[in-house]
């Protein structure tokens, strides 16, 4: 998919505009755990979430191939929205981001502070992403989607620091949501010639993409009711399908209640917050901690945008609502 020479490229340009995230092996998450782990801080960032080195490279790729465009409009459950806001702004676009009804209220306005506009809109991120392309046409935006080429080569610019820094690892485990995370982890991969394997992480109120690879075809879902809102999709992305279903060693599948255990060991272990996304990779490591006895994994930690009730609940041992 990508060349060693164009994930260098976007490397650099996202260096420019941000330092790379570190990769630490927390001695504690080890012990929990009983596995080597190593931990790939995405929730380091400008925006907390690893979704703004997309927003840096398809900005760029925007700017040099559409100077007409006045502005963007996507949708969004956040980490997107924010890396959008952020790069458009800085270059003086126009952001007008659709997030569905009952979204994080702290990630609506961290897009707001970054200069967005934020327009409430349908039951889920789906219905939200159908009006976000409605209104684009409407009004001659640019629409973002939730998979481009120039996402993803941004995206792929965090597997490239963990596989350069970490020592050899057996397995990644990465959520998926629409699937511009898993699927620069395999592009990385693939490019470096590692014999990593990857694990895609859902959760068990959202499998689309397991189900789908189960399947081998595409397969959606009724609801996507999880508090884990980054993979909170009921559509899955075709594009990234046929890269994920491929390139994937398997899917895995963990419940809200994993996901609630799995920020409390990242903050008992690391002092880090970690959201539901960010945190679902642990929560499967730690299902599958037998199976990785005796190997070393990598877990991506891909954002820590929780919204601080929900954290609340979390930390006293409870599960937040969707």
């Amino acid at each position: 998919m990508f060349s060693i020479e164009e994930i260098e490229q976007a490397a650099a340009l996202v260096h420019r505009h941000m330092a790379p995230t570190p990769q630490y092996s927390w001695p504690l998450i080890n012990q929990h755990l009983g596995v080597e782990t190593w931990v790939k801080h995405e929730n380091h960032t400008p925006t907390g979430a690893f979704k703004v080195r997309g927003g840096i490279t398809f900005i760029d790729w925007l700017k040099r191939t559409q100077p007409q465009a006045s502005g963007i409009c996507t949708a969004t459950r956040g980490n997107h929205g924010q890396s959008q806001a952020r790069a458009a702004t800085a270059a003086g676009l126009k952001a007008k981001i659709y997030v569905p009804d009952g979204n994080s209220i702290e990630k609506n306005a961290a897009m707001s502070a970054f200069g967005a506009e934020v327009i409430i809109f349908g039951r889920d991120f789906d219905e939200a992403r159908l009006e976000a392309i409605r209104v684009a046409e409407l009004e001659g935006l640019a629409v973002v989607p939730p998979f481009h080429r120039e996402l993803l080569r941004g995206v792929a610019t965090y597997a490239y620091e963990l596989f350069s820094s970490a020592p050899e690892l057996d397995t990644v485990y990465v959520p998926i949501g629409c699937g511009s995370g898993i699927c620069s982890v395999i592009a990385v991969r693939d490019a470096l010639g590692l014999k990593t394997k990857v694990v895609g992480v859902v959760s068990t109120e959202a499998q689309a993409a397991k189900l789908s690879v189960e399947a081998g075809r595409l397969i959606e879902t009724e609801s996507a009711r999880t508090f884990a809102d980054g993979m909170a999709v009921r559509v899955p992305v075709r594009e990234a399908f046929e890269i994920y279903s491929s390139g994937a060693e398997r899917i895995v599948s963990v419940s809200d209640d994993e996901v609630a255990e799995a920020i409390r060991i990242y903050f008992r272990c690391s002092h880090n917050v970690a959201e539901g996304a960010g945190a679902a990779p642990l929560a499967a490591l730690a299902r599958e901690k037998a199976l990785m006895k005796g190997k070393r994994a990598g877990v991506i930690l891909c954002g820590g945008n929780i919204d601080t009730g929900k954290f609340i609940t979390v930390m006293q041992g409870g599960t937040p609502e969707p």
